[in-house]
């Protein structure tokens, strides 16, 4: 039997892993000594100015230059995200027009850059966020309540350098004071949970609040390969900006959506803008302030990136609190039925040689299979393993997890060849759901069979599911051992200077 089961090293796992910060302002080690639950900016010195002196310098000239009113009952604003000698002047005119309203709590909806994630919203475990100008607390308590619910999850790799939420701190940072930070990262949403995730944040709005939803709209250019005209580029872009601005102002958020869709039009943050539109009382005015594009401020159209500064006003209705309970146990069906998906994948692969679409999966896809979670998919020979790959943190629904993880367990396993039709009769399916890692301060808080185990040092990181010391009848030293080793560590490699995190996992499998 093969000693290193379970074995999940692929790019997939490191993607979604936290990764090195390669800042030159902050230091590493600053970080993990003295703010150990603050988040520090990783593009001060790219985006923005990395001295507090320069970088203040920099925020007056702008504002001082920025010529708005003051607006009152502002509820929302679309702010852009690009660098500061881009967007910033654009982003200023819809700051300043809440110059005379304060607020305790700034709502930030971003988008991921980086990570695939759909149908979730990544959020932060960090206290504060801080930038040359000093910290912002995080309201704790409200991103708290918000883990409760599975489309609100910690994804690190969304978090870490995420420019559409740090581009803005700096200029809440200069102009508002006395707010706490709410910052969100929303990945592909469908209009479903888009409803859903808004329906959910209603409960934690009110007349204190600030709602921005952080999007840059059309990029046009060969760098964006966004290319549909090359004639008249300045005027056909403000007229596709602005259908789209048509939705916007209605707060159609479908017709939003469609739009992009029917389009191709590449707004990088629209599924913030949706909850975001989602979330405003229907009696909202909407008031466009300021558009740009960064061809006429370069006065160079082969590459160009349009700007918007929106703002919403209005008074928050007052709504009953909606419930954010949700069932997280699958029935028996369900289980039968994410089974049947993942032997009826690995069947369909060896069939067509692809991946099957979505209109053919062939079970029916309850409410709790849309939610996020995150999955490995086991393949067993005689209880001999034949391919298990998974992944730590849930970026996608439930059930489109078990897919990909059942094709990558089954032809993406660097330890195996892929398999054969005539291995598919003999093989055995587990799938293992995990639960969100939380961080242990020793290894012999460890459970064996209770808990999987990821160890990481230095540069190097493994992980073993619940069930893989209770098959190999290890004891703690023992699955520590073989764990070590597994990371291309020494057997010993566990008792100083690892890092241990702990997870669940709800495991089914074929009779």
């Amino acid at each position: 039997m093969n000693i290193y089961p379970y074995n999940v090293f692929t790019l997939l796992f490191f993607m979604i892993l936290p990764v090195a910060c390669n800042d030159n302002t902050y230091s590493e080690e600053h970080e993990k000594t003295q703010h150990k639950s603050v988040y520090l900016s990783q593009i001060a010195g790219q985006w923005y100015e990395a001295s507090p002196e320069k970088l203040i310098q920099q925020l007056s000239e702008m504002f001082n230059k920025t010529e708005q009113d003051s607006i009152e009952n502002i509820l929302g604003l679309i702010l852009p995200h690009a660098g500061y000698m881009y967007s910033g002047l654009t982003a200023c005119k819809g700051i300043k027009a809440t110059e005379n309203s304060s607020y305790s709590k700034i709502i930030i909806l971003g988008t991921s850059h980086k990570a695939p994630l759909e149908n979730i919203v990544s959020i932060p475990s960090v206290d504060f966020y801080e930038t040359p100008l000093g910290k912002i607390p995080l309201d704790t308590e409200t991103l708290q309540e918000l883990r409760k619910h599975p489309y609100f999850r910690e994804v690190p790799i969304a978090q870490k350098g995420e420019h559409s939420v740090e581009i803005i701190l700096p200029l809440l940072q200069y102009f508002k004071k006395d707010f706490k930070l709410i910052p969100l990262i929303c990945g592909k949403l469908d209009i479903e949970t888009t409803e859903k995730v808004a329906s959910i944040l209603k409960n934690f709005v009110d007349e204190k609040t600030l709602l921005i939803a952080s999007s840059d709209f059309t990029h046009y250019g060969p760098n964006y390969h966004y290319l549909p005209f090359s004639k008249d580029i300045a005027q056909n872009l403000k007229d596709l900006d602005m259908g789209a601005y048509q939705y916007i102002e209605k707060k159609d958020v479908k017709g939003f959506y469609d739009y992009i869709e029917k389009t191709g039009i590449t707004i990088c943050g629209p599924y913030g803008i949706g909850v975001l539109l989602c979330l405003l009382p229907s009696k909202t005015q909407t008031k466009l302030v300021d558009y740009k594009q960064s061809g006429e401020i370069v006065n160079d159209y082969q590459n160009s990136v349009s700007y918007f500064s929106i703002v919403f006003t209005g008074t928050w209705e007052k709504k009953e609190r909606i419930s954010m309970n949700i069932s997280t146990s699958l029935t028996q069906e369900e289980k039968k039925d994410l089974l049947k998906l993942a032997r009826w994948t690995i069947e369909y692969v060896l069939e067509h040689n692809h991946l099957p679409s979505e209109n053919e999966i062939p079970i029916k896809i309850t409410e709790l299979m849309k939610t996020p979670r995150a999955s490995f998919v086991t393949l067993k020979i005689n209880d001999d393993l034949r391919g298990c790959i998974g992944e730590i943190f849930a970026v996608r629904p439930m059930y489109k997890s078990v897919l990909q993880n059942a094709y990558n367990a089954g032809f993406k396993d660097p330890r195996f060849h892929p398999i054969t039709k005539d291995e598919l009769a003999k093989i055995k399916i587990d799938i293992s759901l995990l639960t969100h890692p939380k961080k242990i301060d020793n290894y012999k808080e460890i459970e064996l069979g209770k808990h999987g185990i990821i160890m990481k040092k230095s540069y190097y990181q493994a992980l073993f599911l619940p069930q893989v010391a209770p098959e190999q009848k290890w004891n703690l030293q023992q699955t520590l051992e073989h764990l070590s080793m597994k990371a291309g560590l020494p057997p010993d490699g566990y008792k100083e200077g690892a890092e241990f995190e702990v997870f669940e996992a709800e495991v089914f499998h074929e009779e």
